[in-house]
Order: structure tokens, then sequence, then C-alpha cells
């Protein structure tokens, strides 16, 4: 699997605030089966995730991305849009599942058993 790691300064963004010289240093993340990207980006603090997300331009950089509805997080955990971000966060994008990890799992202990019952009656 090849990864794609674009890495670039970003101008902080502001919402609305007067200008501050001061930024903090995130990054945002997105994973797919074939590649991954990181974004480093420079944003005022108090800048939301929505900001950051915004500011990436990934959704520009990859053509079946929906930004709108992905949901997103930080370091692993969720989280909503309006959250303001420290320096040091790693927003992450996550994708849908592809399975139901109970299916899978449900699957998985059917073909145990069913290799159990070919052992014993062998």
């Amino acid at each position: 699997m090849g990864n794609e790691t674009v890495a670039r300064a970003t101008p902080a963004v502001t919402s609305g605030a007067p200008s501050v010289t001061a930024t903090i240093a995130i990054s945002v993340c997105l994973a797919m089966p074939d590649r991954a990207w990181l974004v480093q980006l420079d944003l005022v603090p108090g800048a939301t995730v929505a900001e950051a997300l915004a500011a990436s331009g990934l959704e520009q950089s990859v053509g079946d991305l929906d930004l709108a509805h992905a949901a997103v997080g930080i370091f692993g955990k969720r989280v909503v849009r309006t959250r303001k971000l420290v320096a040091g966060d790693r927003v992450e994008i996550y994708r849908p599942l592809t399975y139901d990890p109970k299916d899978s799992r449900r699957r998985r202990a059917q073909h145990r058993q069913r290799l159990r019952t070919a052992d014993s009656s062998a």
C-alpha cells in the first residue's frame, strides 16, 4: 500500500477574530485502502475541527470524499466539528466500515465451529 503525504504550510484560518500572529500546529489525516494523506496545518488558536477540515484541502484532493457526512475524530475518539483544537491535535477523517464487525465475528465463529466438527468426525 503506497502512502501519499501532503505537507504544506497553510495560512492561518481566522474565525472573524482580529489578526493573530500566534498559531497552533495540527495535522489532518485520512487513510483509504490504497493510500493515506497527512496534511500539516498552522491555524489560529481557537480554530475548530470544521475549519481544519476546510483548510486541509482534502475534499478537493480526494475525489470521492464527502467531508460533510464523514465522521471525524481526534486521536481515535469521535468529536463534533465545533470542537476547538489545541496544538498537536491530529484530526482524523473516518470512512464507513466495509463490513459490520458483528457479522464478521459471527462468520469466523461459524467457520471455526465447522472446522471443529470436521476434525471430531475424522
